[in-house]
């Protein structure tokens, strides 16, 4: 059975472009970038210094967890908490 190619979307490693993340990731922690601010299709194409960070996907994806009213908060609370 062959592998299916999984797609992608460019990610920031350490401040620089070049990484890639697949797209179910990034699209999950988009959902709540555009909860809070707005939408920035060009932060997922990678047209927008080249994607998120590491520290925003795990901020993102952490508050996806919760009820989407806590989004913001959750959000925060991660960056508050982060040790890059």
């Amino acid at each position: 059975m062959a592998d299916k190619e999984v797609l992608t979307h460019p990610v920031q490693l350490n401040g620089k472009h070049g990484g890639r993340v697949g797209t179910a990731v990034t699209l999950r922690a988009y959902e709540v970038y555009v909860h809070i601010y707005n939408p920035q299709e060009a932060l997922i194409t990678g047209d927008c210094r080249g994607g998120f960070s590491a520290g925003e996907l795990i901020a993102y994806l952490y508050a996806h967890s919760f009820p989407q009213a806590e989004w913001r908060d959750r959000a925060t609370e991660a960056f508050n908490r982060m040790e890059l």
